[in-house]
């Protein structure tokens, strides 16, 4: 009981990062009708600027975002206006899968050009540190993570849901040609949208290479990983891949104790199979379709 407790503190905690990670994914999706191959090969690119500010400057991983953020938001957004905006909307869902591809592909060559395919950490003094609660040892990077996740996630809902912004985007998802005739700019929506679900990323970038050890080709498993949790929470739905994150972060701890950590890994598959098979609109994709 002591391990499965225990699995279940560090899955949770873990599952927080993936739920900033998978939000991003979502908007992305939830504007554009596209699924960003390249969201993984853009969260591992944060983690090497993080790192690389650590190296540099002496810059805490949890301060880089500062730099990092904005950073990743124009790149994001010059992506989608120069890559992305092009594509004929009749093929964008076919085209754009293999844009971002290529958009991976291309990050990852740039890294391995740079940082080489030698894994790295970013370790802070404190990369260590735990606490020891009711006899449960509780990480404190993996703890700090987790009030980042929760923070940034709770900025992407207030600007949602809050702000003239968010009700353009809002009613781009609803209805784009609806919003186009009540003069909302689809295309500066989107832009604006790609480049806030990569900023995303760099937040997640920092967080990812504070607890996973990661070289350029880590993008491809997590990638899958965030493509399990965006379609076990219901596509479309940034509540849904919240709660797909920690479903999957604590089911995959909870294997990882009890089975083995081979196994960890094995199951964002299995339970991406089952989901298509039983409910391929996920969690919360019917009740919450067309809307953030």
């Amino acid at each position: 009981m002591h391990s499965l407790i225990q699995a279940i503190i560090l899955g949770a905690l873990t599952g927080g990062v993936y739920a900033l990670m998978a939000s991003g994914q979502t908007l992305i999706f939830g504007i554009m009708k596209v699924i960003n191959l390249a969201q993984g090969a853009f969260v591992i690119f944060a983690s090497y600027l993080s790192f690389s500010l650590l190296q540099l400057t002496g810059l805490d991983p949890f301060l880089s975002i500062l730099i990092t953020t904005p950073i990743m938001f124009v790149i994001g957004a010059g992506a989608q206006w120069f890559l992305l905006r092009p594509l004929r909307q009749d093929d964008m869902v076919e085209l754009s899968l293999l844009v971002t591809f290529a958009m991976a592909l291309g990050l990852e060559g740039l890294m391995a050009i740079i940082y080489k395919t030698t894994y790295r950490s970013i370790q802070p003094g404190y990369e260590n540190h735990s606490w020891t609660i009711a006899g449960y040892q509780v990480n404190e990077v993996r703890f700090y993570a987790f009030l980042l996740s929760l923070v940034m996630l709770g900025v992407l809902y207030v600007l949602l849901q809050k702000t003239k912004f968010g009700r353009s985007v809002r009613a781009t998802v609803q209805n784009p040609m609806s919003a186009q005739l009540l003069g909302v700019n689809s295309k500066l929506v989107s832009a604006f949208g790609f480049g806030l679900g990569v900023a995303t990323a760099a937040a997640a970038g920092a967080v990812f290479g504070l607890i996973v050890p990661f070289n350029p080709g880590s993008h491809y498993d997590l990638i899958s990983r965030l493509l399990t949790v965006v379609v076990l929470g219901g596509l479309g739905s940034i509540g849904g891949s919240v709660i797909g994150a920690l479903i999957m972060g604590v089911a995959s701890a909870i294997v990882s104790a009890l089975a083995s950590p081979i196994w960890s890994d094995f199951t964002f598959f299995i339970v991406l199979l089952l989901v298509l098979l039983l409910r391929p609109r996920g969690l919360f994709g019917a009740r919450v379709r067309g809307s953030l």
